[in-house]
């Protein structure tokens, strides 16, 4: 028997969202946190039911929260994410009279081979690992050492590291994303680093072609193809197929190519999903239609999938993490949008339903398979 856990961050707190294999009836647990911003909520592909909570607050802080049971109870850890172990004052204690200050924890992103090993990624733009499950952490330095980092700017978000990729086939290879600097990538464990930009035009900026400067809204990969990258730029969706040494466009006949979130099918490497955002102003969905796109050739090649999704006076925003799929036979598609919806599909993308209407508005969305 397999199962789906589909775990929500919101605006005003965590949800967990349950069903079988069927993904027909689905049981709503929560506010976790209520009331607190929950940027990432993300579990382990080792253990199952660890899981990792961003909790932040402009009044508090930031308390990174963890469970060991599913999500039904949770601990406090990482104090070391805070000045002099007080956790929720925004700072990093590295021994120095004057700690580092960041606003928040965008991302986590568990080892795929070690349940207690976890990377989280922040905003001002730094990574940071942890190898007893939370509990210390230390900051991977020689990405913010790399020499370019005069030359990143905040995007409208933040100045966020929003992505991180481990390759499956080379535990020292890991894949970053920052807004707004660009994609960078080690292949030494997090020693150094180096812009993977090529390729990228940015007409906003002042030198289009720039190493670095590329507001990179989201990266993903498929396990089997860890050299294949595929990008949702500020504008422009991206295809890297040497490991990001080079990019080409492959936004074809989207009906715009600005967009936040970017993700592949579980079992069809070639096939991606995207969700046009109208404008870098106007984030909602062109023509009050929410559409998903769908490429089954890796990009160029885009249809819309609509059945069961609002096509009249809706103007929702998909953000970067808000999308996932699972790893079901038939590969489920979730998303969430910023009107506090979450849609499922059972079979691709074909179609839709949703499975809760009302939440706060959606900043992530991840999705465990479960078997038993």
């Amino acid at each position: 028997m397999s199962r789906v856990r589909v775990l929500v961050g919101t605006r005003k707190g965590a949800f967990i969202l349950n069903a079988d294999g069927k993904r027909k009836d689905w049981q709503v647990s929560g506010p976790f946190f209520a009331g607190w911003e929950i940027y990432h909520l993300k579990g382990s592909t080792v253990d199952p039911n660890r899981l990792y909570a961003s909790q932040s607050s402009s009044w508090s802080g930031q308390v990174v929260q963890r469970s060991d049971d599913g999500g039904v109870t949770w601990t406090p850890v990482g104090n070391k994410f805070a000045y002099a172990g007080v956790p929720g004052t925004h700072q990093w204690y590295d021994g120095t009279p004057h700690p580092w200050e960041f606003k928040r924890v965008w991302h986590f992103e568990p080892s795929l081979i070690d349940a207690d090993t976890v990377y989280a990624g922040v905003e001002d733009a730094a990574l940071f690992k942890s190898l007893d499950g939370g509990a210390t952490w230390d900051e991977l330095k020689g990405l913010r050492e790399h020499g370019t980092g005069s030359q990143w700017q905040p995007g409208a978000g933040g100045m966020c590291l929003h992505t991180v990729i481990l390759d499956p086939t080379n535990a020292n290879r890991i894949y970053i994303a920052i807004s707004a600097a660009g994609a960078f990538r080690t292949d030494d464990g997090g020693l150094t680093w180096k812009p993977i930009n090529k390729g990228l035009v940015s007409k906003y900026i002042p030198d289009p072609t720039a190493e670095v400067g590329h507001c990179v809204h989201h990266v993903a990969m498929h396990r089997s193809r860890p050299s294949v990258l595929f990008m949702q730029k500020h504008w422009d969706v991206m295809r890297s197929d040497n490991a990001g040494e080079s990019w080409h466009e492959v936004s074809g006949n989207l009906p715009t190519d600005f967009g936040f979130a970017i993700d592949v099918h579980a079992h069809q490497p070639e096939t991606l999903y995207v969700v046009p955002i109208k404008s870098d102003s106007e984030h909602f969905v062109p023509d009050g239609m929410l559409r998903v796109f769908r490429s089954r050739t890796g990009g160029n090649e885009w249809e819309p999938l609509t059945a069961g999704l609002p096509q009249k006076d809706c103007y929702v925003n998909v953000l970067r993490d808000a999308m996932a799929v699972d790893q079901l036979d038939q590969c489920g598609v979730y998303f969430g949008t910023s009107g506090g919806q979450v849609y499922a599909s059972a079979d691709a993308g074909d179609n839709w339903a949703p499975i809760v209407h009302d939440l706060p508005g959606v900043l992530s969305v991840e999705v465990q398979t479960l078997h038993e």
